[in-house]
């Protein structure tokens, strides 16, 4: 085992801030980024490791799913936060049977996720029992018969949860969603409830698929690229080279976004000599507009396209798409022409001149692509937001033709491809039967629970088992408190896991954590066989990764292998599915694939190509819009916006740049000027001291979601910082316990974690 030096918890009491940065990247993310590798992983395990993320030779990267280049790659294809996942998962740290005998569970629940996550890989299977208090080796055979005692033992198979995070390769995905069908039930919950659920909501119903439309050649063909609630500079950081390269091409840059990003203010491209010292301004237009007003802004531009069409007819709309391709248009016409821009610029905090000015933008556009993420989908009308920036697009015929389309830009490395291969609890008839004919099985046909359903689930004691295949679900399900109090009430919690994270302390009455290979791990098959995974990326291109590092202990199993054992176990030798050959070679997974998920066919071949294939796409491939009318579709929405209760604030949670998702990195947010803490909440100066404060001030933040009904977090430091009036910031996971669990979006169950009203309280 490697031992190291003791990590530090973080200490809020070290916590500064300073001016926010104005230039993203250059030397100072590669000094950092190489810092961190370095002390993760060694010098020699750095340089094999870093030269073949996202290489055709090497393996995905596990952070973001940003599409690689189809043409030329470049040496160092990551970015810092790239780096950074890659080094977490690669460290030398372990945490081994030694460590659980020393910390207890007590011990452990008091400790940071920040602090769970810096001690290391996990080297070994092990349990908690009933009223023990420390987790201790178990063997493989005893944990799966354990598991699949349990799950035969229930009532009814819809009283197990099987959650699945984006890291997931599709071979696992597929495997995964096999077994749990196998097993009767639908309960599929995954980490795309909790982020794009409303992207994929609202896409399938205005253009019969719930993907992007474009590629990332389309960036280089683009007149305007609008990108609207992201923050690529942190959560995408390989986006600012394609908007560079766009910028370069003659492509006009929108961003709209409540607070000033840093690298879509300026980015210093390290892996280029001019880069290294002299930034590039990204965005050409920034909308700094209030929260939940992104609605009102489509609504309003939507307004101002027709109007400039009545003043040139026939140069603005699209009058022969929208005849020939899409239904509806009529309707948006009049709903749309009878929006009040004076409750536009109210709702959005927006002038008339900026609303004009990008309406004149987007009207003179031959090819506009709009990207979005969390800051539109986390809302409470998310699914009608991004029907209505969809509307601005197919307005202007701005789908299925080069340099133009959807683009909503996942926050996970195969969070799409996890979907593709089944991961969902309402999977289509076609999906089912095909699964069923390829093995004879008989898969349940009534919907399962998504994530925030099945919080609620166990918390109303109708499920009793959940078993997560990655992720930190406690860390990344909205309302905390909730959350923890319904996994304790379970009777086997299962966590597959590179590292220790809170869900491994917040546990049911027995629970048990499976160590599992990483991206960048090798994996052999029982025969010595190297084994290759496939992922999709944000734009439905299905590529091979291959680890190559040592494993840090003998004990682990890939989720292949889990997946597999575990079902030998749980049905038996006589089990149609042949679950040992699929454990011993994934071509034969990848064989059923091909005959199951549609556009996968002669995946074995197809995914062997020098980068790949691509997925079917009819909206972007040929304009054919599978949707109820059979053409793309118009919505109409009542315009919705978020008013500012008095002395109240609507907050947003969100990364740091020292953070992946749960994952903690380190304690610095060195863009928005935070070093050496998290608990801090961001918010205009005049708000502060409208509201009786002072910068610094430690305060409580408590959210008010039904009447007698309140949420609170401690100790927060007030920093001013630049965001519209009305409106805060704070990092997750610490805020998570402020969302309620029910502060959900309309249609798609997406929590709202952009739109939590709140008031501060002193300490």
């Amino acid at each position: 085992m490697h031992r190291h030096a003791p990590i530090r918890d973080a200490d809020e009491s070290d916590l500064s801030t300073s001016a926010a940065k104005t230039q993203a990247a250059g030397v100072t993310a590669v000094a950092v980024a190489l810092n961190h590798a370095v002390a993760e992983m060694g010098v020699l395990r750095t340089a094999r490791t870093l030269t073949r993320v996202n290489q055709r030779h090497g393996f995905d990267c596990p952070g973001c799913a940003w599409p690689e280049p189809a043409r030329h790659r470049r040496p160092a294809e990551f970015c810092e936060n790239g780096a950074k996942a890659v080094a977490e998962e690669a460290t030398l740290r372990t945490v081994g049977p030694e460590f659980f005998a020393e910390h207890s569970i007590s011990d452990l629940e008091d400790k940071s996720g920040y602090w769970l996550g810096q001690q290391g890989r996990l080297t070994h299977p092990m349990v908690l029992r009933p009223g023990e208090t420390h987790y201790s080796p178990i063997d493989w055979p005893a944990a799966y018969r354990l598991i699949a005692a349990t799950l035969r033992g229930l009532d009814s198979p819809d009283d197990a949860l099987f959650y699945t995070s984006g890291r997931t390769a599709n071979e696992t995905a597929f495997l995964y969603q096999l077994l749990v069908r196998s097993f009767g039930t639908n309960n599929l919950p995954d980490c795309s409830n909790m982020c794009h659920e409303s992207s994929g909501t609202a896409l399938t119903g205005s253009i019969g698929i719930g993907k992007g439309s474009v590629t990332i050649e389309d960036f280089e063909l683009a007149d305007v690229i609008v990108v609207a609630g992201q923050n690529p500079g942190t959560n995408h950081p390989r986006m600012l080279s394609a908007l560079q390269k766009a910028k370069a091409a003659g492509a006009r840059i929108i961003a709209v976004n409540p607070l000033p990003e840093t690298g879509l203010l300026g980015f210093r491209d390290p892996q280029t000599i001019t880069g290294l010292t002299t930034g590039v301004q990204i965005a050409d237009e920034f909308l700094q507009i209030r929260l939940g007003g992104d609605m009102a802004l489509f609504q309003g531009l939507g307004k101002l396209l027709f109007e400039a069409d009545d003043r040139a007819p026939g140069t603005v709309i699209d009058r022969e798409f929208t005849t020939t391709l899409t239904a509806g248009f009529d309707a948006y016409e009049h709903h749309v022409r009878a929006v009040d821009l004076a409750v536009v610029e109210e709702a959005t905090g927006l002038s008339r001149d900026q609303l004009e000015r990008t309406a004149a933008l987007l009207a003179g556009s031959k090819a506009t692509i709009l990207c979005w993420a969390m800051g539109l989908t986390q809302q409470r009308h998310g699914v009608a937001t991004i029907e209505e920036g969809t509307n601005l697009l197919l307005l202007r015929g701005m789908i299925g033709k080069p340099g133009a389309g959807v683009c909503p830009v996942r926050g996970h490395s195969n969070v799409q491809g996890d979907r593709t291969m089944g991961i969902w609890e309402k999977m289509p008839e076609s999906f089912l039967a095909a699964l069923d004919c390829e093995f004879g099985i008989t898969s349940p046909r009534h919907h399962g629970y998504d994530a925030v359903d099945a919080v609620r689930a166990m918390r109303d004691g109708r499920a009793t088992v959940f078993f997560g295949m990655g992720g930190n679900f406690v860390s990344a399900a909205p309302d905390t408190g909730t959350t923890e109090a319904a996994l304790r009430q379970c009777a086997l919690t299962v966590h597959v896991s590179t590292k220790l994270n809170r869900s491994h302390v917040v546990h049911g009455a027995t629970a048990l954590i499976l160590p599992t290979l990483g991206r960048s791990d090798l994996d052999l098959s029982p025969t010595g066989r190297k084994n290759q995974v496939s992922v999709e990326d944000s734009m439905s291109m299905v590529h091979l990764s291959t680890g190559r590092l040592r494993p840090v202990s003998g004990h682990l199993r890939s989720e292949v292998a889990i997946v597999c054992e575990l079902a030998q176990e749980l049905f038996g030798q006589d089990h149609p599915v042949p679950w040992a050959r699929f454990r011993s070679n994934y071509d034969a997974i990848r064989d059923a694939i091909a005959n199951v998920v549609p556009g996968c066919a002669d995946y074995n071949h197809r995914v062997r190509h020098r980068d790949g294939f691509q997925l079917p796409h009819p909206p972007r491939d040929r304009r054919e819009f599978h949707t109820t009318t059979g053409k793309a579709n118009f919505a109409v929405n009542d315009l919705r916006w978020l008013p500012v209760p008095e002395g109240r604030l609507i907050l947003q949670t969100l990364r740091s740049h020292d953070q992946y998702n749960t994952t903690i990195y380190g304690l610095d947010d060195r863009y928005r000027g935070i070093h050496n803490g998290r608990r801090v909440v961001l918010v205009h100066p005049d708000d502060i001291a409208a509201l009786g404060f002072h910068p610094d001030d430690l305060v409580d933040l408590v959210s008010e979601w039904t009447e007698g009904t309140e949420r609170r977090v401690t100790d927060f430091r007030l920093v001013p910082y630049s965001t519209p009036r009305g409106n805060a910031a704070a990092y997750y996971p610490e805020t998570n316990p402020l969302v309620p669990l029910d502060h959900v979006a309309e249609r798609s169950n997406t929590p709202v974690s952009k739109a939590v009203t709140i008031r501060l309280e002193r300490r």
